[in-house]
């Protein structure tokens, strides 16, 4: 399956689709509130289909309930369902319950059956309304879900979920294959000889960004002029992130023409969020690796992950010695066994790249492990 993205066009009647959305959300933290009330009573956790059944009975009483599809309800409770569900399995590892959500934050609603129709040319209708929408491309395949998205700017997406074909698009072989070794300075390290640096575009930013706040927090709570001020300083974060993306989408495609193979070391985010903290939201790793499984999967190529307990930095890439300590700030060091000097980030690119070529062959993509872990 895949997911198409199209915009809809500014319009008052925009407006509807926005109730929805904060009916959407009202009904979600009423969901919270009753597993949270159920929790207290009984001491069990309410199960998804007693809370469906019970909010369909909520729903024809609410006026402004009925304005979201059933099937549109029905997911909020699946979603809430399956938050708990990921909490019950992750909780050692700091993963929290759902919590509450501001109405105005709360982003989308999904159809899945009905209550959406694509009338040809550029409108849908949806939820009994016709809307226009940018068609950038064209919808060939069975349509699953559609599933409507509101932004912090108030602007509207459309986003088709279809069924697509598993065979890649486009089959390119060169033969060949490389480990890549992320880093804080340099971006990715290259088994091949060359590395890549990270443009680190919210620091290039970042005194927009500051001026922005300041604006904001000036602006008096409830104006307009904070409201316009609030914008301003989304749109500052939007185009980070657009140029970001941008620039993850070129690589991909530039790394997978060049590659076959593809080896990984699996990244432990969550501790390296805490011991760098925004330098690592700024590289982007999670997000990088996203866009290129997609990628690879799209040209058959592989993207595979070696163990995360390798040690791959303090292992000699020559002899496979093994350092009992390496601190962080050595970039480089000589190797007792062998005599050679390796630099620290080649040197690891090196190892994945062997150890992944041993372990994990040319399977299906990510087929080793995940690409982090939380």
């Amino acid at each position: 399956m895949k997911t198409l993205k199209f915009k809809l066009y500014n319009h008052k009647r925009n407006r509807h689709l926005k109730c929805i959305v904060n009916a959407s959300g009202t009904i979600y933290n009423h969901c919270i509130a009753l597993h949270r009330r159920y929790y207290r009573m009984w001491g069990k956790h309410l199960n998804c289909s007693k809370l469906q059944k019970h909010i369909a009975k909520l729903r024809k009483r609410n006026p402004s309930w009925k304005t979201v599809d059933a099937q549109a309800v029905q997911d909020i409770c699946q979603r809430i369902e399956k938050a708990y569900q990921l909490f019950f399995k992750h909780r050692d590892k700091g993963v929290r319950p759902p919590g509450f959500k501001k109405v105005k934050k709360y982003k989308s609603f999904t159809l899945k059956q009905n209550n959406y129709k694509f009338l040809g040319e550029n409108r849908v209708k949806i939820c009994g309304r016709v809307y226009q929408f940018w068609k950038s491309r064209e919808i060939e395949e069975k349509i699953k879900t559609v599933t409507v998205k509101r932004t912090p700017l108030g602007e509207m997406f459309m986003f088709v979920t279809v069924d697509a074909p598993s065979e890649p698009t486009v089959k390119v072989e060169t033969g060949k294959s490389a480990g890549f070794d992320f880093g804080l300075k340099t971006f990715l390290t290259t088994s091949e000889g060359f590395s890549i640096d990270a443009p680190l575009f919210f620091k290039q930013s970042l005194r927009e960004i500051q001026k922005a706040n300041r604006e904001l927090s000036r602006k008096q709570k409830g104006s307009h002029n904070r409201e316009r001020a609030r914008k301003n300083l989304v749109r500052r974060h939007e185009d980070i992130v657009h140029r970001r993306e941008d620039w993850f989408w070129k690589l991909a495609h530039w790394l997978t023409d060049r590659f076959d193979v593809l080896y990984f070391e699996t990244l432990n985010l969550k501790a390296m969020q805490r011991l760098w903290g925004r330098k690592v939201s700024d590289l982007g790793f999670r997000s990088f690796l996203q866009i290129l499984e997609w990628v690879a999967q799209k040209k058959g190529k592989v993207v595979a992950y070696i163990d995360r307990w390798f040690p791959s930095s303090k292992t000699c890439s020559g002899c496979g010695y093994v350092l009992d300590e390496l601190d962080l700030s050595v970039r480089r060091w000589r190797c007792p066994s062998c005599g050679s000097e390796n630099d620290r980030d080649e040197n690891a690119a090196i190892n994945i790249k062997q150890v992944g070529a041993s372990t994990c062959g040319r399977g299906k993509v990510s087929q080793a492990q995940p690409a982090f872990t939380v």
